[in-house]
C-alpha cells in the first residue's frame, strides 16, 4: 500500500468517530444565538433584568431623546423671533419653519425612542419576581418613571396640549403598559387625558417606591417628584404642580448653586434633580452641537436674538452668559459650551419659579411667598429683590431662568401664548405646532389617526 492510500484511511478512522460522536450528540446540543437571546435570558435574574433596565437610560442619553434634541426642538419651535436656526439639516429646518411632513425623521425618531425605551421598561415590569427583594422598589420606580416621562414627552409633541380644547376627546398618542416585542397588536391613540392620567400614576407610584439617594442620570424620588411638578403644570393642577415643586425643595438633598454660570458645562451639580452623563464614550450632548460656536466644537446653529437680550436687565447675570461668536458675530448663549457636560434636564431653580407661580395662582404661600421665591432667583443672578411680583413678573422670572433649556414651547402651550415669527402668527394650538405621527407608523398600524394637517 503506497504512502497516499495510508493516509486517507488514516483520515476516514479520525472523521468517522467524529461523525457518530456529532450524530449521538445533535438532540443534546444546541447553540443559541447570542443576538437574540430572548426573554427567557434577558429577564432570567436579578442582575440581567437591572441591565435590562440600564438599556432604558441608554436610550434616554442618545441625541433624539434627552441627549439633546427634544429641548432642541421645543426652543426652535417656539423660537417667537427671538432665535434663528440657519443650520443645513433640513429636518430640523422644516421644524423650526413649522414646515414638517410624516416622514421628517427627527420627528420618527423621538416617536421610536421613546416607544424603544417604553418596551425596555415594559419587560423589565414584568420581571420583577426575579428582582432581589431588597431593591425591587427601586428597579420597579425606575422603570415607572421612565415609561412615565417617554410617555410625557411624547404626548407634549405629538398631540394638542392639555389647555387646548377638550382633553377627554381629543387624541394623544398610544398608551403601552405591556411586553409588545412580539406583538401584532396595534394600539390606537388613546385620549389625552387618559395619557396624562397614566403619567400622573406612573410618576406617583414611582415617588413612593423610588429612594432619595442621589445617583446621576438615574431616578430618584425627587425626579419623580420634579417631574410630577411639570406634568400637573400642563395640565393646570396648581396645587399639585405647587406641592410637587415644594416637595423637591424642602427634602433639602439639592441646593442652588452659587452662580448662574456654575450650572452649566459640568457634571452634575447640586442643582441637578435630573441630568445625563456625557462622556467620550458614553451619551451625546446634540444642544452643544446645535448652540455653541465651532470654537466650542459646535456648529453655530442657533443664534440669540436682540429681541431675546433685550428682556434682561442690564446687570443680569443670565445675560453675562451669552457670548458673541468671533466666527459670525451672532450672539450665542454660554450654557451649551462644553460637548462633554452633562444634559441638564430638571434644576432646582425651576422647582423655586414653579412653586411661586402656583402660589400666586391660588393665593396661597405653600413653602414660601411667590416674592421669597422669585427674589431666591433673581437674588443668585445678581439682581436686586423686587419688592412686589404679580402673575406676569413670575412668568418673565422663568422664562430668562430657563431659556433654551428646552421648556419654552411646553410654556407657550399651557400659558395660551401665540408664537410670531415675523408677519405668521401661530396660536398656541395650532397644527403646525404638533408633530405629525410618523408615516413608517402610519402605514403599519390601520389603528393610527394622523394629526390635522399632516394627511
Amino acid at each position: 500500500m503506497d504512502n497516499d492510500m495510508k493516509t486517507i484511511k488514516y483520515r476516514i478512522l479520525i472523521l468517522i468517530p467524529l461523525w457518530l460522536y456529532t450524530v449521538a450528540c445533535e438532540d443534546k446540543l444546541e447553540l443559541s444565538d447570542p443576538n437574540n437571546t430572548g426573554d427567557a435570558i434577558a429577564l432570567a435574574n436579578d442582575k440581567n433584568v437591572k441591565t435590562t433596565l440600564n438599556g432604558a437610560y441608554d436610550v434616554l442619553s442618545a441625541g433624539p431623546f434627552y441627549g439633546g434634541n427634544t429641548f432642541r426642538n421645543s426652543e426652535i419651535m417656539a423660537a417667537n423671533s427671538e432665535i434663528v436656526f440657519s443650520g443645513t439639516f433640513n429636518d430640523v429646518s422644516d421644524i423650526f419653519r413649522k414646515e414638517m411632513i410624516a416622514a421628517n425623521s427627527d420627528v420618527t425618531n423621538l416617536w421610536i425612542n421613546a416607544y424603544r425605551a417604553i418596551n425596555v421598561t415594559n419587560n423589565v415590569l414584568s420581571a420583577l419576581d426575579v428582582v432581589d427583594d431588597s431593591d425591587r422598589d427601586q428597579v420597579e420606580g425606575e422603570a415607572l418613571f421612565v415609561r412615565a416621562i417617554c410617555h410625557f414627552e411624547l404626548i407634549k409633541f405629538f398631540a394638542q396640549p392639555y389647555s387646548a380644547g377638550n382633553a377627554a376627546t381629543n387624541p394623544g398618542v398610544p398608551i403601552m403598559l405591556t411586553e409588545d416585542r412580539n406583538s401584532t397588536a396595534f394600539v390606537s391613540r388613546a385620549t389625552v387625558q387618559q395619557v396624562y392620567t397614566q403619567i400622573v400614576s406612573d410618576l406617583s407610584a414611582a415617588e413612593s417606591k423610588l429612594s432619595a439617594s442621589l445617583r446621576t442620570g438615574k431616578a430618584t424620588k425627587g425626579a419623580a417628584a420634579a417631574f410630577l411638578s411639570r406634568v400637573y403644570l400642563q395640565m393646570a393642577d396648581y396645587a399639585n404642580a405647587r406641592d410637587a415643586a415644594n416637595r423637591v425643595i424642602t427634602s433639602a438633598n439639592y441646593t442652588l448653586r452659587p452662580t448662574y454660570a456654575g450650572c452649566f458645562n459640568t457634571g452634575t451639580t447640586s442643582e441637578d434633580i435630573f441630568d445625563i452623563p456625557v462622556s467620550a464614550v458614553d451619551g451625546a450632548n446634540n444642544m452643544v452641537l446645535f448652540y455653541a460656536a465651532t470654537t466650542f466644537g459646535g456648529r453655530g446653529d442657533i443664534e440669540i436674538n436682540a429681541s431675546h437680550l433685550n428682556l434682561y436687565e442690564a446687570d443680569d447675570d443670565r445675560l453675562a452668559l451669552f457670548y458673541i461668536d468671533t466666527g459670525t458675530g451672532e450672539n450665542r448663549t454660554g450654557k451649551w459650551t462644553n460637548q462633554f457636560s452633562n444634559v441638564k434636564v430638571i434644576r432646582l431653580a425651576e422647582m423655586y419659579l414653579t412653586r411661586a407661580e402656583c402660589n400666586q395662582r391660588l393665593s396661597t404661600t405653600t413653602g414660601a411667598t411667590p416674592l421669597q421665591d422669585v427674589n431666591t432667583i433673581r437674588g443668585r443672578a445678581g439682581l436686586t429683590d423686587l419688592g412686589s411680583v404679580d402673575l406676569a413678573d413670575i412668568l418673565l422670572e422663568r422664562k430668562l431662568e430657563l431659556a433654551h433649556e428646552g421648556e419654552r414651547l411646553h410654556d407657550a402651550k399651557r400659558l395660551q401664548e401665540s408664537i410670531v415669527e415675523g408677519a405668521i402668527v401661530f396660536p398656541y394650538n395650532s397644527e403646525k405646532l404638533v408633530f405629525p405621527i410618523p408615516q413608517h407608523d402610519m402605514n403599519v398600524n390601520p389603528n393610527l389617526t394622523q394629526n390635522p394637517g399632516y394627511n
